[in-house]
């Protein structure tokens, strides 16, 4: 029997590739890679690379897949802290890492319009924040259908507000933290979820 073209890639390589993805489309536009030359890039087969990605739309996404998982971890709720102060912690690690990565979070905005499986990936994204923050805020299962409305869109408005910050520069890190945890709290608040918000500032 014939062997394989290529040797299994181990869990670590196949990180470490993704990794290496996710730099190279934050440095390059989508239609500028190919897998031919991702696969240069990483130092490894070209047939190694599509026995696990069959196709370069698939890689960028897994790609995508992991930054979100990371930065899912980064911005974890601290337990031990009052919940609007949990969330402000939060906020500031993800706009970190967005200081950090500022093309990769532009390049993965841009991609929702043309790449469906990004758009996907980003609301379901978006419904697991927003249920954190929610439970976050104590809201309980099966809260009142406003307020995961509220919490969703607000993440949108989030996007919005940071894509026009990285584009002004003219709000301090700590400002577009506050500003974000404002508009968030009016969300609720329409919402009515005013009771939540006084419950997450007391101890």
């Amino acid at each position: 029997m014939a062997r394989p073209a290529y040797t299994r890639m181990q869990v670590d390589e196949r990180r470490a590739q993704l990794e290496l993805g996710a730099r190279l489309f934050a440095t390059h536009s989508y239609g500028e890679l190919s897998m031919a030359k991702i696969a240069r890039e990483a130092g490894i087969s070209k047939a190694l690379l599509y026995h696990y990605f069959p196709s370069k739309q698939d890689f960028f996404v897994a790609a995508l897949q992991q930054g979100a998982e990371d930065i899912t971890r980064w911005t974890e709720l601290d337990p031990d802290l009052l919940p609007l102060e949990a969330l402000s912690r939060s906020l500031d690690a993800f706009l970190g890492w967005i200081e950090e990565s500022e093309i990769a979070y532009r390049k993965m905005m841009e991609s929702m319009g043309s790449v469906p499986e990004v758009k996907t990936l980003i609301d379901a994204i978006r419904d697991a924040t927003s249920t954190r923050i929610l439970a976050g805020l104590g809201a309980g299962d099966g809260p009142p259908p406003k307020l995961p409305a509220a919490a969703r869109a607000w993440l949108s408005f989030m996007d919005g507000a940071i894509l026009d910050w990285l584009e002004h520069r003219d709000l301090s890190r700590a400002e577009l933290r506050d500003f974000l945890l404002g508009s968030l709290a009016g969300s609720v608040m329409a919402a009515g979820g005013t009771d939540l918000l006084t419950a997450a500032e007391s101890p």
